[in-house]
């Protein structure tokens, strides 16, 4: 199964226009319980173009280096994953969250 703030390899292309393109790291951002369910996750693609904006995350762990681009986020089915590489630590993760609410605060 596939984990929430797992950072997997995915092979976004084909894409269009400005989409983050390449087999790349990105971190699952969907819920465990719609994980387990459907065949699509939600994911933030990895960057290693590190940018100063508010939808992109540094970050610095393992063999992930570059930003997590929230502002890329999409859906993907699962078999695109390549293959997992890691997970988030804690307090990353809680960062991760604590992105999302204010990026879609209404």
């Amino acid at each position: 199964m596939v984990e929430r703030f797992a950072v997997v390899l995915v092979e976004l292309d084909p894409t269009r226009g400005s989409e983050l393109q390449k087999t790349r790291p990105c971190v699952i951002v969907s819920p465990r319980e719609i994980n387990a369910r459907l065949r699509t996750v939600v994911i933030a693609p990895i960057t290693s173009t590190v940018k100063k904006y508010p939808t992109r995350i540094p970050i610095d762990q393992k063999n992930v280096q570059g930003s997590i681009a929230l502002d890329q986020i999409r859906a993907i089915d699962k078999t695109r994953i390549v293959a997992q590489i890691s997970h988030l630590d804690e307090q990353m993760a809680m960062l991760v969250v604590e992105r999302l609410v204010e990026f879609f605060h209404y």
